[in-house]
């Protein structure tokens, strides 16, 4: 059976709803702070917003409110899918790239991200940000609140630096692969985090591997990282995001070895 379908992940769903785990988005997480089994499901809008939607459409038939990350570039800052995942009762949130724009410069990039996330509030209310990860940099978007705080903007929190990964279990399919780490440049969390991750997901591969561990519901909370411009159903799409993720970790992979090489 092929992995990475819309229905594959509607069988996701049906696990979470029929396990002990509650499902939450990233601001309920944080503004709540829930102490029982929960899952807190969060997408990057990185491309391809008509598969957003899809997910966004089908999470909401299952009463399940996501965050949902949307860059500001052209193809994926669309007002009307901006508001319609809103509408659907899902959080919208700012998946910022704003060091790259500014190419390492941190002044002109915190000016980016003011900016931008004011448009972005033009059309939901955006209380979280996280940010987009470009592996063809040697600096990463996040770099910028070393000197800067995001809570000045009215940002309460930021994925990677306000969940406790030392409590909450981090799956994410970058790659189009739940496993693989060796082809992760940039979605990586800091250590000692990460090596504790590594170890508990071990055997986590695939979608039905992730399915098995809710059903086992092991850990008692976990979040998810979903990018849905890789779910689809149709042949053809499928095909062609499989060819080009493939591509593209042959290429992480390469740049993963040149900076352990040349560090």
């Amino acid at each position: 059976m092929r992995d990475f379908t819309l229905s594959i992940y509607k069988e996701l769903l049906e696990a979470i709803c029929a396990s002990a785990y509650s499902t939450t988005n990233v601001r309920n997480y944080l503004q709540q702070a829930p102490e029982g089994k929960c899952i807190i499901l969060r997408h990057d809008v990185d491309r391809s917003v008509e598969r957003n939607l899809k997910m966004a459409r089908l999470e909401h038939e299952f009463g399940i409110s996501s965050t949902y990350y949307f860059r500001h570039v052209k193809d994926v800052f669309i007002p009307d899918a901006i508001k319609e995942v809103a509408e659907l009762g899902h959080e919208v949130g700012f998946h910022y790239e704003v060091m790259d724009k500014a190419k390492g410069n941190k002044e002109k990039a915190l000016e980016i991200f003011k900016n931008e996330l004011g448009d972005l509030r033009r059309y939901a209310d955006v209380s979280t940000a996280c940010m987009h990860g470009n592996p063809l940099v040697s600096w990463s978007n996040r770099d910028l609140w070393a000197d800067y705080d995001f809570r000045e903007f009215g940002i309460i929190g930021e994925p990677y630096f306000s969940l406790d990964y030392s409590q909450v279990l981090y799956l994410t399919d970058t790659g189009r692969t739940w496993a693989d780490r060796n082809i992760r440049v940039k979605d990586v969390l800091d250590s000692p985090q990460d090596s504790m991750n590594t170890r508990l997901t071990q055997d986590v591969r695939s979608t039905d591997d992730v399915i098995c561990l809710i059903r086992g519901e092991e850990f008692r909370q976990i979040c998810i990282l979903a990018h849905p411009n890789r779910w689809c159903d149709g042949m053809y799409g499928w095909t062609k995001e499989l060819v080009m993720q493939n591509v593209k970790n042959i290429g992480k992979a390469g740049i993963i070895w040149y900076r352990k090489t040349v560090g």
